[in-house]
């Protein structure tokens, strides 16, 4: 039974979430022949003030397309 833990820094919108899950599921259908409903798949999402890269807290850092996803990085500050 395949288990997959995602975490993300920051959040996801449910859509966003469901079809990462649909993506993951079926992926692991494919590749290792396993039943749908065998997969399961858990996702955290780390405040971004609890996360931090090259010792900086992403939460400090300035917002660019390359670090936050499109809706995030749109949303005023």
């Amino acid at each position: 039974m395949p288990f997959v833990d995602i975490r993300l820094a920051g959040s996801a919108t449910r859509e966003q979430k469901a079809a990462i899950v649909a993506d993951v599921t079926q992926s692991l259908v494919e590749r290792l022949g396993k039943p749908a409903a065998a997969v399961q798949i858990v996702i955290s999402e780390v405040s971004t003030e609890n996360y931090a890269a090259g010792g900086q807290l992403l939460a400090d850092r300035a917002p660019t397309p390359s670090r936050e996803d499109a809706h995030v990085a749109d949303t005023p500050r």
